[in-house]
């Protein structure tokens, strides 16, 4: 496995290379937000349409204030979500006119999606190399979400250096809202729920057919090879059953104990492992449309969505 350190991450992407890195939600494919080359180098590693922008990651708010509009309202809620819950949601601004990011990573938009990761190897990195990194997650695109180390070899292979952080203890990809109007505007589910930002303001939820704004708002994403049938109460031949709560006929259990936040971290992990021989197919029995859970199942219906 093509495992390197930290530093060597850093000197990599220093030089304009591309690396793997550990966050709480997913690793990331990593590469200078302000290089065009190094970006180009994400899109065709994952096979990414270039229509899909990519979030940027800082480590400071103060990072972020060189290159796009902050209101007092968005600085709040950074100040909120990222310093003091260290909690896992990206926001989308509008751009300063005159900014340093690539335009590739932004796809042609006059807006950037941005977080702050909580994990400590990240947070070194973002510090050392001092400029903002895109980091999209580590696999090819439309396919499963790496949540550790072997995910990212076995997507993307040998050709990708990684920084191997352990297991994401989140497991999703961060909640993405918009906050370049007065109304928070929830673009992608997340570990922070709508009952969250809604102690802040009001708070409306996407069309899914609208333009795309930010990742993760293809139709068909985080899939796995096999086809994926929601809400099963009754195992299919050749089918692998993911269970929540007791099930006896489950080959894997995103969380016996009905616990939301163990089915999420878990949800991914469980899926790379079902996605194989002898299995034909995976199921994945009801799991309840309520916090996170709205995001387990807003990545199980993109994963089952046909395009």
């Amino acid at each position: 496995m093509p495992i390197i350190t930290s530093e060597i991450a850093i000197r990599y992407l220093l030089d304009g290379q591309v690396v793997a890195i550990p966050t709480e939600t997913v690793y990331g494919l990593a590469a200078d937000a302000t290089s065009d080359k190094a970006v180009a180098q994400i899109y065709s590693l994952k096979s990414r349409p270039q229509f899909n922008p990519l979030i940027i990651h800082v480590d400071s708010i103060e990072m972020i204030e060189e290159w796009a509009i902050i209101s007092e309202f968005a600085k709040d809620l950074m100040k909120e979500f990222w310093n003091k819950r260290k909690a896992s949601i990206s926001f989308v601004l509008q751009l300063k006119k005159s900014h340093p990011l690539s335009l590739l990573a932004l796809a042609g938009l006059s807006t950037v999606a941005v977080r702050k990761p909580n994990h400590p190897i990240t947070l070194n990195i973002l510090k050392e190399v001092s400029f903002p990194l895109a980091a999209p997650s580590a696999n090819r695109s439309n396919f499963l979400s790496a949540t550790s180390a072997i995910h990212v070899l076995n997507s993307l292979g040998q050709q990708v250096p990684i920084v191997d952080g352990g297991a994401c203890v989140v497991g999703l990809e961060s909640t993405i809202v918009d906050v370049t109007q007065s109304e928070m505007e929830l673009l992608r589910h997340g570990a922070i729920t709508e009952m969250d930002l809604a102690d802040f303001g009001k708070v409306s939820c996407i069309n899914n057919s609208a333009a795309i704004k930010a990742p993760g708002m293809l139709t068909r994403h985080y899939a796995p090879l096999r086809p994926l049938k929601m809400n099963v109460l009754t195992k299919e031949k050749g089918m692998a059953l993911l269970g929540f709560g007791y099930c006896s006929d489950a080959e894997l259990n995103l969380s016996e104990s009905k616990n939301l936040n163990e089915a999420a971290a878990n949800l991914f992990h469980c899926l790379h492992e079902l996605d194989k021989d002898p299995f034909l197919s995976i199921g994945v029995q009801p799991i309840p449309n309520t916090g996170i859970g709205k995001a387990i199942n807003d990545r199980l219906m993109r994963a089952c969505a046909v395009t």
